[in-house]
Order: structure tokens, then C-alpha cells, then sequence
């Protein structure tokens, strides 16, 4: 099965890869290797902004990490590289939080359950949940991500 048949399977419509906000490429494919810059959490076009502990619950806080890993299919996608995932290498979670604000990893299995769904065993990855004062744009949280490809 195609990774486009079972996205279509689940119900998942890929959005729109976001162009870079500063000086980088959104991934950079070295030999088998694709590494995806850190993607923000859009929501119905919409940036999921703020604190987990504060203004953001772990609920939202999931379904940012979700949307960004939305985003990192999409921008496989956008480069022709989807059906050539390999494995789900690894995902780093980057969260904005207070200090207190424990459950990093708990809002990052919102990625990582996606990658899960949608590659099932080739999703299942390495991962880093972090906590961060503050990230790019506001953003509650942001994603990025190592893959192995398959050969062109």
C-alpha cells in the first residue's frame, strides 16, 4: 500500500508545506539520509501559539505536536520524497513550556503517534521532548525529523 492510500485510509489531507521563515531549507536529502528542519504547529491555518503550563493544555499541546507532524509529511510531500520513507529515523520535540510543566514527552506522542499510524512499524523512531522557554512565532511547539529513504 502507498503511503497516499493509507493517509487517505485514515482520513488525513495533507496541508500546505510551509515555506521557511528565516534563512534554511525546509530538508536537505544526503544520500539516503533526509533531515526536515523543525516544523510549527498550524492548525486550520492557524499557528498553535503559547505556554503548555500556562495558556496551552496538554490536549492542544498534542494536537500541535500532531499538526507538526502533519507538516513534516507535507513537506515530503512538496519534495517528492513521501513514498520513498524508509524508516522514521528520529524526531526531536521541541516544547514551549514553564518551568514546572513536566509531560513534554506526553504532547510529543502527538507526533509520534502519527508517524506510527501512518508508517506503522517504520514509524516507530528514536525521539528527544524537550522543553523551551520560547520558540519561533510563538509557537507551543515545534518538530523535526531524521529519515532514511529509500534508493530514487
Amino acid at each position: 500500500m502507498t503511503i497516499a492510500n493509507r493517509l487517505k485510509e485514515l482520513g488525513i489531507t495533507l496541508p500546505k508545506a510551509a515555506a521557511p521563515v528565516a534563512s534554511y531549507q525546509p530538508l536537505v536529502v544526503e544520500g539516503n539520509w533526509c533531515y526536515l528542519s523543525g516544523q510549527l504547529p498550524f492548525i486550520d491555518g492557524e499557528l498553535v501559539t503559547g505556554k503548555l503550563g500556562a495558556d496551552v493544555g496538554l490536549e492542544r499541546g498534542q494536537q500541535a505536536a500532531r499538526a507538526c507532524g502533519l507538516m513534516i509529511l507535507a513537506q515530503l510531500e512538496a519534495h517528492d520524497l513521501l513514498e520513498r520513507v524508509e524508516r522514521v529515523v528520529k524526531l526531536g520535540g521541541f516544547v514551549a513550556s514553564v518551568p514546572d510543566f513536566t509531560d513534554q514527552p506526553k504532547v510529543v506522542n502527538g507526533a509520534s503517534d502519527l508517524m506510527a499510524e501512518v508508517f506503522g512499524d517504520k514509524g516507530k523512531h528514536a525521539r528527544s521532548a524537550v522543553g523551551v522557554p520560547v520558540l519561533p512565532l510563538n509557537a507551543a511547539v515545534e518538530v523535526d525529523a531524521i529519515l532514511a529513504l529509500s534508493g530514487a
